[in-house]
């Protein structure tokens, strides 16, 4: 399988004379010889990446010479390379694809959109797209949140709202109010001011000098039970920690920023969600914003659209004032297709910004805030989950997920086996994950036709909701033969056993 001849996009109509003619020729073979011909392999596309692009989150060895895997299309929940190999895309590619790649609903949306409007700033002007998802994003709050403020990545996202609550705190007079909280092992992004809020030392700690920290306070990670303590217990005692601090600091405090239900680079770490409730109730109580990082665990990734949807069990729909006062979204808000992110907020919160003074206005920006294309293919993913009742059928994937991976659960070398809607993870036992482990499970995982991503000693899956259930046994199969693949083994009794 070839790529496509990027030739094709560099034809000039309208150029006159031999000069623009000779230039374009030559321009022309120089494409041609760095495409890929048949005959060249996925190989000489990864090259051509190690030496032309940075590749993000990745670790550069001075004698590492893996190359990139050359992806050339996607289909459902399939990816495919420059070889013609396929690959189960069981992360979603980093948490954004809903439906599936190549979508034919959200391609159409697109389409049509490219017919009209392809972008136009939104500092005073907008257009259909933007106010129409603003308006139906508000709604599926029950207009608790709105005046959506547009972005393009989760780490824009989480600035705006720290940037939004200092600065409320100062237009209502209360400029001392400029400190954040954040839960132990947190992750907001790697931006300055998302890295303030995220405690996962490999991100944060080059930075510190550049850093304005944090308070980090008790995660309510369920996996740090005692014997007889349930979930509910350890969110209680993160509660307790929380207080004590919010008690001591309410003037300083500006917000508190969790990942709701599901912290992700903490290695899925699921906890209880009355933690979100307590939470809800101090920060009440002590005049504190709550900030709801939703960027991974929103659109329907944990069983409701809203991940804070299930902060008070049997309350459906939730009242207003039991919503976080922001919620941002990314990744999967525009199906895995472009870059969006945004910044839901109460009306209060926008009208302490209005007057006269320009130094009360909040003046940040983005050159692509609103995007035509990303906010329509927002749109899109919003008419599947309305049409589809993607909700619903959600539930009964993941029983299929649980069923699937049941085997691998039960396995001696894994344990905290967990699971939170779409999203199934589990902890290596580190007397048999070995050194390297994420990245030998993720090379040993290719060879079967799986791609996945481990997190430190963490597998983990969130596929896109377009697998059946006869995938998810496959997949549940392909996880536990990579885990004999590149760990020792473990019997029932807890003693090790060495595989061949």
């Amino acid at each position: 399988m070839t790529l496509p001849n990027l030739s094709a996009t560099v034809a000039q109509p309208g150029l006159a004379g031999n000069g623009a003619r000779a230039d374009g020729q030559q321009r022309r073979a120089t494409l041609d010889h760095l495409s890929l011909s048949p005959g060249r392999d996925a190989q000489a596309l990864g090259q051509r990446s190690r030496n032309a692009v940075w590749h993000p989150c990745t670790r550069l060895r001075p004698d590492d010479d893996a190359v990139p895997l050359a992806i050339v299309r996607g289909v459902g929940p399939w990816l495919h390379d420059a070889d013609g190999r396929r690959y189960f895309d069981a992360t979603s590619s980093w948490w954004v694809n809903l439906f599936g790649h190549a979508n034919p609903r959200i391609n159409a949306a697109l389409a049509s959109q490219l017919e009209t409007l392809e972008h136009v700033m939104l500092a005073g002007c907008t257009h259909a797209p933007a106010v129409e998802l603003a308006e139906r994003l508000s709604a599926l709050t029950g207009g608790a949140l709105g005046n959506v403020f547009y972005a393009s990545d989760g780490a824009s996202a989480v600035e705006i709202a720290l940037k939004m609550s200092f600065h409320y705190w100062r237009n209502t007079g209360l400029p001392a109010k400029r400190e954040f909280v954040c839960l132990r092992h947190g992750y907001h992004g790697e931006t300055v001011g998302a890295l303030a809020v995220t405690d996962v030392e490999v991100f944060r700690d080059a930075y510190d000098p550049l850093i304005r920290r944090a308070h980090v306070v008790m995660s309510p990670d369920a996996r740090q039970a005692a014997p007889g303590e349930s979930a509910a217990d350890v969110a209680a005692r993160a509660l307790a920690e929380l207080e004590t601090l919010l008690r001591e600091r309410a003037g300083q405090i500006a917000a508190l920023i969790v990942e709701p239900l599901v912290q992700g680079a903490a290695g899925m770490a699921m906890y209880d969600p009355s933690y979100l409730d307590g939470a809800r109730a101090l920060c009440d109580r002590y005049r504190i914003h709550l900030i709801a990082d939703e960027i991974a665990v929103g659109c329907g990734r944990t069983g409701t659209f809203f991940a804070w949807e299930q902060s008070r069990a049997g309350e459906a729909p939730l009242p207003a004032h039991l919503w976080p006062d922001f919620l941002c979204l990314s990744k999967g808000i525009s199906g895995g297709y472009l870059p969006l992110s945004l910044v839901l907020s109460r009306p209060e919160i926008q009208r302490a910004f209005v007057a006269d003074e320009l130094a009360r206005s909040f003046l940040h920006s983005h050159s692509y805030t609103g995007n035509p294309l990303a906010c329509r293919a927002a749109l899109a993913t919003l008419d599947l989950f309305a049409q589809d009742d993607v909700l619903a059928r959600n539930r009964e994937r993941a029983h299929w997920l649980a069923d699937g991976m049941a085997a691998l659960a039960a396995d001696a070398r894994l344990r905290h086996v967990r699971q939170r809607g779409l999203i199934w993870a589990a902890d290596v036992r580190d007397d048999v994950a070995g050194a390297d482990f994420a990245a030998r499970f993720h090379h040993a995982a290719r060879e079967r036709e799986l791609l996945v991503r481990p997190i430190g000693n963490t597998l983990y899956v969130m596929p896109p909701y377009v697998f059946d259930a006869a995938q998810a046994r496959w997949l549940g199969e392909q996880m536990m033969a990579t885990l004999d693949d590149v760990t020792t083994d473990v019997t029932t009794s807890g003693e090790v056993r060495h595989a061949a």
